[in-house]
């Protein structure tokens, strides 16, 4: 049994059955860090401390709306936001640290301790752990959140580590649900939701349809510099029909078939914005600040894309803080 485990724990991942005795010891580093190698407990208090630190050092867009939730939905955010952040800077990790054998190694040790933590053991959770988990599972467990969504945000993180092309849409709508439909999906248990008369499925697809336009004017804003590390999100068809290269993004070549590939691809995005419009009315009415000032940080970059589309070969696109700073004092007063 590697690490500081005292169980060996089952989890199901892909295509197999693996347990915390499984792991190799080339993800004991990771591991250890991700489930503790100490024998001091981490408080309740001190995880959440430790997850708004981290979601203020880090999450840029999201942090200005999540400070207008009341608590206990902010503290529950912040745990969120650090869960997806932890497990995103374990499959983008390319300072050349862990290998890529073991950085699969290192989701797979997530994958353990994730489901240990949701299925209630508390020797994960609040003893000799890290400080993510006990503001991790107190979240999950007040809030019900489905343990289906973490194993998709999981299944994301491995598509990133395994770089893949995209034929279709339809294969990057997948991946877009993966990492960061599923987010908008846990973040309106957190919230609170109108389940209605088909218990919520409505809402639950709307929130899909916010995560995956949120992620879709990611992928336009960052085409270049994920272009530079060889990964190119937009679908093959769409390059193809456009008459448009990897090598061209790579090189920065804009002109009219670049220029026409991004407005099809910006008019995709919007309509995601637009078909999951109803959203704001279906979650709690102490929440809707918090959402509407990310959506308005979000779409706003889109549309600052729309205006000059080639600005994404030369420079990273974004809203300046003093916006976003309105946006969020704007929400606010919409409370």
């Amino acid at each position: 049994m590697n690490g500081g485990l005292s169980a060996s724990i089952e989890s199901t991942t892909v295509g197999r059955t693996s347990s915390v005795g499984a792991l190799s010891s080339s993800s004991l580093p990771i591991f250890a860090e991700l489930t503790g190698s100490t024998e001091a407990s981490v408080s309740l208090i001190d995880s959440r401390s430790f997850c708004e630190s981290l979601t203020r050092a880090k999450a840029r867009n999201f942090y200005y709306g999540l400070k207008l939730l009341p608590e206990p939905k902010r503290s529950d955010m912040f745990a969120l936001y650090a869960y997806m952040r932890m497990i995103d800077d374990i499959a983008d990790d390319d300072s050349g640290d862990r290998t890529f054998e073991q950085r699969l190694e290192d989701l797979d040790a997530w994958r353990v301790v994730t489901r240990a933590v949701l299925n209630g053991d508390h020797h994960f959770a609040a003893g000799a752990g890290h400080e993510l988990w006990p503001a991790f599972a107190d979240m999950a467990r007040r809030n019900r959140i489905p343990h289906t969504i973490f194993d998709d945000v999981i299944a994301g993180q491995l598509q990133d580590l395994r770089p893949e092309t995209f034929e279709t849409f339809d294969q990057l709508y997948q991946y877009c649900y993966r990492v960061a439909g599923t987010v908008g999906l846990a973040s309106i248990y957190v919230w609170g939701f109108d389940r209605g008369e088909d218990n919520g499925e409505e809402t639950c697809q709307l929130a899909i349809d916010r995560g995956v336009a949120f992620q879709l004017t990611n992928i336009l804003r960052d085409l270049r510099e994920d272009a530079a590390r060889g990964r190119t999100y937009l679908p093959k068809e769409d390059l193809i029909a456009s008459g448009v290269t990897e090598a061209d993004i790579q090189s920065g070549a804009g002109g009219e078939r670049f220029l026409a590939m991004m407005r099809h691809q910006i008019d995709r995005a919007e309509a995601y914005y637009a078909k999951s419009s109803p959203l704001e009315s279906r979650i709690a009415q102490d929440s809707r600040p918090t959402l509407v000032a990310m959506t308005q940080i979000y779409h706003g970059l889109l549309r600052k894309l729309a205006v000059e589309p080639e600005r994404v070969l030369r420079e990273r696109v974004s809203l300046s803080i003093f916006t976003k700073l309105m946006i969020g004092w704007r929400a606010s007063w919409g409370r």
